[in-house]
Parts: structure tokens; C-alpha cells; sequence
């Protein structure tokens, strides 16, 4: 009975997941067109209206839902069935984090809250749509408490165990998740919510942004690492061969605990009133993020080069050919890793102090965003989706919908080609990001972006029209795989939970000892905030009434 209380739970996150990822997907296509003016808004409709839902509902609300419905599964699946009070808790922390999407939602469906995904103030919303971001973090604790009392419950029934790699690469995320939302928490609930509701009249510009960005990088490796788990753990099982590294793998994930929360300064490279020697401090901080993101590669493709050896593969790339393309399992998530290749060279880019003063406000850093996040984090979704959903919905993967889960996997692939790529070069010709149509009354240097049949502009609303059936067409593969699809009859008929056996003979114990980890990054964080942000409410302007621009 528990087993299947798990499960409806998981699949309920995927649904709200999925609703999310509808409606995000849309307006991104319409955005699209009218930033290529093929496309007049009604007047009850506001441009900003649905860049903000663009950017929430798939950023935010899609990732979240979806996370949190694989880590569930895959916890109930590594360490056994949740308890009585880990199921509860984890129920109320989706009902919660459901009721603040909500309201977020409706106050920027009603345009009271066009501030985009960024919420940066001035900009105001209503104070409802901030009490709604509160609930969706608050939700989304509560599930993460629930799941770190069922891993606590697990060690305590296993002492000196090693915990499962799945659920050590949970924990890992969960504590990053924790302590990156602390400075999100403390903008909205002392800076944001007192202000929109005018308990105060102005707000500390400076000090709100860089509260978010405390929040705002570190969300990236919380939308990265579900993805990693997927890389280290499932994939493996996947292609027929054993996790790597256990040392290397649980490592990785120490270091993004440590690295990718005191790096959002170089969000704010451009802006005034912080000392040049923080945004320093804080740009070597986030080249210290590549190193397990290099990890991760390294152990990636030894893993795809011992697999496809033992099916015989020769030669410097004979292994390459053996392994297993016509499973789209895999096949998605090895194109999302290409994918990502691209991305974390832009990466480099952006947190340059230089090259940062280029591309900052342009469509290249909406280019880089959809190629590390639209691509390498949505791709391993969708391969998840293709086994995880048949899993808890008990049907059957069939050969007909795995054709047409190619089809979406290579559309996909390709619209986002097309989309970021022109993106990344419309950014290098200077044009804005944030903006609807803008000509600059035929200025020449924007009529480049415009230029013929086969512009930049045409380019992305092709890429962008593209992405749109294709997530249209996995919407339909998901339905047909919760609702549809043929019940698997048999137990060889069902899906599994795929998840690689890991070897801890040679990992030292101190990789799990979390108050270590928790304690550094914690010093990490001191370093680099402490001064800045004190010297941010201590030596503050005035501060800056809400402007509604809308």
C-alpha cells in the first residue's frame, strides 16, 4: 500500500510537471514571433506577461515538480518504502508548494506580476505573488525534510553502511537546495513582501538582487544535479556496465555543495556598489565549479568506453558504435551531454570580467541559458520521463511510442540548435534580452538583426516553432504513458527502475560525513558574502520605490 501511495505522489508532481511545461512551452513560441514582429498580442495581453510565465513555469515550477517526483521515486526506490511520517510530510510539502504555484500563476496570468523570472526591484508585483514564490520554497522544504528523515531513518537501521549512490547524490542536492534558498527566502519575507504590500516604502535594490543571486546560481546545479544523478546512476544500468568511480562520483557532488552557492556576484559583474575585489573573489570561486563538472565528463565517457569494450568494440572508437543508440533511454541523455559541451564553454564566458562586459544584457546570455538548461537538463528529463512514468503507471513502453520519443528527442535537439545558436549570435550583434520588437527607429545596427528572409530572428522563431511540436509530441508520449498505453500484464513486461550497481570497497568515509561538507560550505559562503552584503545594508541609498512599468 505504501509502494503505491510513493507512487501516485510521484506521479502527481509529474502531472503538475507536465501542465507546467505546456503552458511555459507556448509562451516561449509566442515570444518568439512577436520579438520578430510576426506577432500582434491582444490588448488584454501583455508582452512581459508571458515572458514572466515563460520563464517561471518552465524554470521554476517544471524543474521543481519533476525533481522532486524522481527523487522520491528513486529514494523510495534505493532505500525502501517511505513512513508514516515521511509520507505525510512529503505530501503536504507538494500540496504547498501546489497552492503557491498557483497563486504565483494567477497573479501573472491577471498582470500584476510581470516582473519577469528575476523578480529583480524595482520592478513590483502584487505581494500575493511574493507570499506565492514563499509557499513554493516552503513546499518544496518540506519535501526535502521528508526525504532527509527517510535517509536518516535508513543510515540509522544501517550503521556504517555506505548509503546508496542515488541516495547520497539526493542528500547532495537537497543540501545545496536548502541552503542556496536561504537567501531567496530572506529577500521575500523581509525585503519583498513588507514593500508590495507597503508596509514600507522603499526597497534595497542592490541587497534584493544580490540575495537572489545567492539563490539564482545555485539553482542551476539544482536543475544540473537530478540530471547528474540520471548520468552516474541510471545510464549505467542502461548500457549493460557498473558506476565508474563510487569515490569519483560522490566527490563531484561534495564539490558542487561547496563551489556553486558564493559565485553570484558574477551575475552582477555590470552592476555598481559592489567592490571589484568581491566580484573577483567570487569569479575565481565559479571556476572552481568546473572541476566536477569535468569530473562528471571524464567518468561519463569511461563509463560509455567500458560498456561498449565489453561488447567487443576495437580500435580508438570501435566502442563508440557498440553502445546502445537505438535505446532512446539512452540516446536522449547522451545528446543532452553534447549538449552541454557548448554550454559550459559559454559558462566560461559569461563569468569572465571582460568578456562578461560584451554579452551581459544581449540575447547571448538567453542563448547560454537555453543551451545548458533547455537542452542538457529538459533532454534528461524527457529520457527519464520514458522510463520513470511506465514504472509507476505500470504500461508498457511501446515500440510505437519509442519511435515517435526519437522523433521528439531529435526535434527537439534540432529547435534548440537553431534557436540558441541564433541567440548566441544575435547577442554577439548587440540585440537586448528582456525586450518585445524594438526597431530603434531603423538604426543600422539593428536592422542586422532583422536582415533578410533567413535572419537571425527568422532563424530563432523556426528553432522556437520547432521546439513547440516537439514538446507537444512528448506531451502526448507522457499522456499515452499515464493513461493509454497497454497495462504491462506480466513482470517482464514492466518497466524498471534502472539504477547501477556502485563499488564502495575503495571510498573513504569521510565523503558521508555531511557536517564537514555542510561546515566548509558554510565558511565558503561566509567568506564571500558576510562583508559585501553588510556593507550593503549598512552603507545603503535610500532605497527605491516600486515602478509598475506595465
Amino acid at each position: 500500500m505504501k509502494v503505491i501511495q510513493e507512487r501516485k505522489l510521484v506521479l502527481w508532481n509529474i502531472n503538475v510537471a507536465y501542465i507546467a511545461f505546456i503552458i511555459g512551452t507556448f509562451c516561449g513560441l509566442l515570444q518568439v514571433f512577436i520579438r520578430n514582429d510576426a506577432l500582434e498580442l491582444p490588448k488584454w495581453l501583455d508582452y512581459y506577461q508571458i515572458l514572466t510565465a515563460h520563464g517561471v513555469l518552465l524554470a521554476l515550477i517544471y524543474t521543481t515538480f519533476f525533481i522532486f517526483a524522481f527523487l522520491i521515486a528513486g529514494m523510495s526506490k534505493t532505500l525502501g518504502s517511505f513512513g508514516t511520517k515521511v509520507h505525510l510530510f512529503a505530501w503536504l510539502g507538494f500540496i504547498v508548494t501546489l497552492i503557491g504555484t498557483i497563486l504565483a500563476t494567477i497573479m501573472i496570468i491577471s498582470g500584476k506580476a510581470s516582473v519577469l523570472y528575476t523578480f529583480y526591484a524595482p520592478l513590483k508585483a502584487s505581494g500575493w505573488y511574493y507570499i506565492g514564490l514563499a509557499l513554493v520554497i516552503v513546499g518544496t522544504w518540506l519535501s526535502s525534510f521528508a526525504l532527509i528523515g527517510h535517509y536518516i531513518a535508513w543510515k540509522k537501521r544501517n550503521k556504517g553502511q555506505f548509503s546508496p549512490l542515488f541516495a547520497f547524490m539526493t542528500i547532495s542536492t537537497l543540501i545545496l537546495w536548502i541552503i542556496a534558498c536561504l537567501g531567496v527566502v530572506v529577500s521575500v519575507l523581509f525585503l519583498y513582501i513588507p514593500w508590495a504590500f507597503g508596509w514600507v516604502d522603499t526597497i534595497n535594490v542592490e541587497l534584493s538582487r544580490s540575495l537572489f543571486w545567492y539563490f539564482g546560481h545555485p539553482l542551476v546545479y539544482f536543475w544540473l544535479l537530478p540530471a547528474y544523478i540520471a548520468w552516474y546512476v541510471v545510464v549505467p544500468k542502461i548500457i549493460g556496465t557498473k558506476v565508474f568511480s563510487d569515490a569519483l562520483a560522490r566527490f563531484s557532488f561534495v564539490l558542487f555543495i561547496l563551489f556553486s552557492i558564493p559565485v553570484g556576484f558574477h551575475h552582477q559583474l555590470t552592476e555598481p556598489g559592489i567592490s571589484s575585489f568581491w566580484k573577483f573573489l567570487q569569479v575565481v570561486l565559479t571556476f572552481m565549479v568546473i572541476v566536477p563538472s569535468l569530473m562528471t565528463a571524464f567518468s561519463m565517457f569511461a563509463t560509455f568506453e567500458i560498456s561498449g569494450r565489453r561488447k567487443g568494440g576495437i580500435g580508438l572508437v570501435g566502442w563508440f558504435i557498440k553502445l546502445p543508440w537505438n535505446d532512446v533511454r539512452f540516446t536522449s541523455i547522451f545528446l543532452a551531454m553534447l549538449f552541454f559541451i557548448p554550454g559550459g564553454a559559454g559558462g566560461i564566458i559569461n563569468a569572465s570580467f571582460q568578456l562578461n562586459e560584451l554579452v551581459h544584457n544581449t540575447m547571448w546570455v538567453v542563448g547560454h541559458f537555453h543551451i545548458t538548461v533547455g537542452t542538457p537538463v529538459a533532454m534528461t528529463f524527457m529520457g527519464i520521463s520514458f522510463w520513470l512514468i511506465p514504472y509507476l503507471s505500470g504500461r508498457k513502453f511501446t515500440k510505437s511510442l519509442q519511435k515517435l520519443a526519437f522523433i521528439q528527442i531529435i526535434t527537439w535537439s534540432i529547435g534548440m540548435l537553431l534557436m540558441s545558436t541564433a541567440q548566441h549570435i544575435l547577442g554577439l550583434l548587440g540585440a537586448p534580452r528582456r525586450t518585445a520588437f524594438a526597431g530603434y527607429n531603423s538604426h543600422p545596427s539593428a536592422l542586422e538583426w532583422f536582415d533578410g528572409i533567413l535572419s537571425n530572428h527568422v532563424t530563432m522563431a523556426v528553432g522556437g516553432t520547432i521546439l513547440f511540436l516537439s514538446a507537444m509530441l512528448l506531451v502526448y508520449i507522457v499522456a499515452n504513458l499515464m493513461f493509454f498505453a497497454p497495462k504491462a500484464n506480466v513482470p517482464t513486461e514492466a518497466e524498471e527502475f534502472p539504477v547501477a550497481d556502485s563499488d564502495t570497497t575503495h571510498t573513504p568515509k569521510f565523503l558521508e560525513n555531511w557536517w564537514l561538507w555542510i561546515g566548509l560550505a558554510v565558511a565558503l559562503i561566509g567568506m564571500a558574502y558576510a562583508i559585501p552584503l553588510s556593507d550593503m545594508i549598512q552603507h545603503s541609498p535610500p532605497g527605491s520605490r516600486g515602478f509598475i512599468t506595465w
